[in-house]
């Protein structure tokens, strides 16, 4: 489609914001099956903005309950 492979509007930013997004899916999803008697459990997303030599874009990242997830 002649559409440049990087920059905001590259084909590499949507690959890998999917990618990232996958990856901290797979990260929270092990950190609260670690600890099963816990009460804790996956709340939702919040959006932060990452910066990459490809341009920037936003990350849905996932929260859990008590907040002490760090990705």
């Amino acid at each position: 489609a002649g559409k440049p492979i990087t920059g905001s509007d590259g084909v590499l930013a949507p690959l890998i914001k999917q990618l990232t997004e996958a990856a901290l899916s797979a990260e929270i999803e092990s950190y609260l099956g670690q600890n099963l008697n816990s009460n804790n459990r996956r709340n939702g997303y919040s959006k932060k903005t990452v910066k990459s030599a490809l341009g920037s874009f936003e990350l849905e990242t996932p929260r859990e309950r008590n907040g002490e997830f760090e990705p």
